[in-house]
């Protein structure tokens, strides 16, 4: 029956042309500027139009009608009136956002913001895998909405940032995989000159390759992540280093008893990680964002990213502050990083290291 109902709506809307040319001539100029919102959207529920395709169609038949009646010069004015009126018409925002990001930290910190925004959106992940690339492409074309990436200023220049640090400065803080064979090479390191005798892999669309190569540290790079494994362990470089809360995960989830955290070095920059939104979502980064204040101020941030990456087991397990120390600058760091907030990082950029 609703099948039947809609197949003669759309019949009888497909006669609407000559009833709308008819509205137009026959309504007074004033009518026609107070009420073009109005018969907009009768029309547009009735024929199914978009509203793209509505304002160039109501238009295009104001035009027509005041070029016919063009005695007066209001005639004129309205007819703008009605082109601006029409062109105003919004679809309605959609609140289902397609994600990349899985069932991570990240996701729950994802969903947990937009819950305090109070905006009524619903998450919807996608179970394609995509390197960084795809993502920001995906995003531009607005099939993907939000992702979560380590900073740099190119992406913050395509996309949009949402500039509350995910990890508050812990993926700027990288403990290496190295061969087991190598510990004891590792353990001679003192200062950056040590550390630039050693060759570092890394995913070519990382913004950590381009920081790495920045500070003059030797790179081997690689496409596809999963390779990085097997080129570490054939001796293509000497070591993959990695945010210090994702190590541990990350090597178990490539088992080679040839390869271990290394236990010396902790590799150090400020890399931020942000939700990246698309372009065509404004209101979902505004809405995104809120959210986070609102947690970061009330210490709910703090309380679930703790309990979460277990950050005080973390920091036992890590011991920072027995390693020895490799500092890099990030040239490529966006003036509006907000570094001066110390409530959005942990403390680790000011430990001293060992000597």
């Amino acid at each position: 029956m609703a099948i039947h109902l809609t197949a003669a709506m759309r019949v009888i809307a497909t006669g609407m042309t000559s009833v709308i040319r008819y509205v137009f001539t026959l309504t007074t100029t004033f009518i026609i500027t107070k009420r073009a919102a109005f018969w907009s959207l009768f029309i547009m529920a009735l024929t199914g139009l978009s509203a793209s395709s509505f304002a160039v169609f109501a238009a295009d038949t104001a035009s027509s009608h005041f070029a016919a009646n063009s005695n007066s010069n209001s005639n004129s004015g309205s007819s703008d009136a009605i082109k601006s009126d029409v062109s105003h018409i919004q679809a309605p925002i959609s609140k289902t956002i397609v994600t990349t990001i899985q069932q991570t930290w990240q996701l729950n910190l994802l969903k947990e913001a937009l819950r305090r925004s109070d905006s009524g959106y619903q998450v919807q992940q996608m179970s394609t895998q995509m390197n960084q690339k795809r993502k920001v492409e995906e995003a531009l074309a607005g099939t993907v909405d939000v992702f979560w990436s380590m900073t740099s200023k190119e992406l913050e220049e395509t996309v949009l940032p949402v500039r509350i640090p995910l990890f508050k400065g812990l993926l700027g803080n990288r403990l290496l995989i190295i061969r087991k064979a190598d510990e004891t090479r590792f353990a001679k390191v003192k200062t950056m000159a040590d550390f630039r005798q050693l060759k570092a892999g890394q995913n070519r669309y990382w913004p950590d390759a381009t920081i790495l190569e920045a500070n003059g540290l030797p790179v081997i790079t690689s496409y596809q992540y999963t390779n990085l494994y097997p080129m570490l362990e054939g001796g293509r470089f000497d070591y993959l280093a990695l945010g210090a809360q994702e190590i541990g995960e990350e090597l178990a989830s490539h088992p080679d008893p040839a390869l271990k955290v290394d236990s010396h070095i902790l590799l150090q920059y400020r890399s931020p990680a942000y939700f990246f939104v698309s372009p065509k979502r404004p209101e979902l980064a505004a809405a995104i964002l809120a959210g986070l204040e609102s947690m970061v101020s009330d210490g709910s941030f703090d309380e679930m990213f703790n309990r979460e990456l277990k950050i005080e087991q973390l920091y036992r397990e890590a011991k920072f502050e027995q390693r020895v120390i490799i500092r890099l600058d990030t040239p490529d760091l966006s003036p509006l990083t907000p570094i001066e907030r110390k409530e959005l990082w942990l403390d680790l950029f000011s430990m001293q290291g060992a000597k």
